[in-house]
């Protein structure tokens, strides 16, 4: 029988202990069944036996990484015959080592960052802390009293490494808006957006969370050809190489691009494009997202930094 387990991972006093207290104290959380609560570190923080009654959750103790095994998990399993899992990971354990049952199906990932000390953890630790974000369904940053005019850089930092991911941003008065127009480095007012190396990453991180802003508007940038396997005829996708963690974590970044003339251009050579964003559903997408027009698509010389980079 498939068992349900839920995730939540982020360095030692990031605010894991304080998400998990108030999920297990919320009415739709209080339903039928035990649930089992594995902890792979002790924090200051401590859980209030009488919340832990009320919620029907027993509480485990993992100290060791190598004590996290599958049959590990299953004793525990069959000791407390739990209907959900929740697991307290360890932010010092690479998440890329965890193992769990076969039968135990993951139904959410995530990670709490403590913002205040982001910046030590994004320079000192940053494979491990990417690995945290990689597969996490929603990041929470708490504690971003005094760090307001640095979150759209964090934001940007964290979709360079999860595109997909939902970003919260918390003070100490509840959620804050972390897309402010004015700390974008190009003119959104502008007839003609112009991107240079810097602008494109940026661009293309913030339409994934405003759409709307761009819909309409017209881009300018130079990108690299790619042609994906088995996309439709007639598009193309302009983009560029990023270094999203490590000299090692690297990726594509672009965005579908309609041209009558795509199967023209080849593979990885360079262009200027000037297109038209439009807001519509694109197959390859599975959803609605942002599909360039081109109005224009002429071919360049490689830009003296081929590869843009977020760290």
């Amino acid at each position: 029988m498939t068992k349900p387990v839920y995730i939540i991972n982020g360095f030692l006093e990031s605010g894991k202990t304080e998400f998990i207290t108030f999920t297990l104290g919320q009415p739709y959380f209080q339903i039928k069944g035990k649930t089992l609560l594995i902890l792979c570190e002790e924090g200051e923080n401590e859980y209030d036996p009488a919340l832990l009654k009320k919620s029907r959750t027993d509480v485990v103790l993992i100290e060791e990484e190598e004590e996290f095994t599958p049959n590990h998990l299953i004793e525990l399993e069959k000791q407390y015959k739990p209907a959900r899992i929740i697991i307290e990971y360890n932010g010092m354990w690479n998440c890329k080592n965890m193992t769990l049952p076969w039968y135990w199906k993951v139904e959410q990932q995530i990670t709490t960052i403590d913002g205040s000390t982001f910046p030590m953890y994004y320079t000192n630790m940053k494979s491990l802390l990417a690995e945290h974000i990689r597969k996490s369904e929603l990041i929470i940053m708490n504690r971003c009293d005094n760090i307001i005019e640095q979150i759209p850089t964090y934001k940007r930092n964290i979709k360079a490494i999860n595109q997909n991911a939902e970003i919260i941003f918390e003070d100490k008065n509840g959620e804050v808006n972390a897309t402010l127009e004015e700390d974008l480095p190009f003119d959104v007012g502008a007839d003609v957006i112009d991107l240079d190396d810097t602008g494109y990453g940026i661009w293309y991180i913030d339409v994934l969370d405003n759409m709307q802003r761009y819909a309409g508007k017209t881009i300018s940038y130079v990108g690299m050809v790619l042609h994906p396997e088995n996309f439709p005829k007639g598009y193309f996708v302009p983009g560029r190489m990023a270094m999203t963690c490590c000299a090692e974590d690297m990726a594509f970044l672009g965005y579908a691009c309609k041209y009558d003339q795509a199967d023209t251009l080849k593979q990885k050579e360079w262009v200027k494009v000037t297109a038209k964003v439009v807001i519509e559903y694109f197959e390859d997408y599975g959803k609605e997202g942002p599909v360039l027009h081109a109005i224009s698509v002429e071919k360049t010389k490689a830009p003296k930094e081929e590869v843009i980079s977020f760290v």
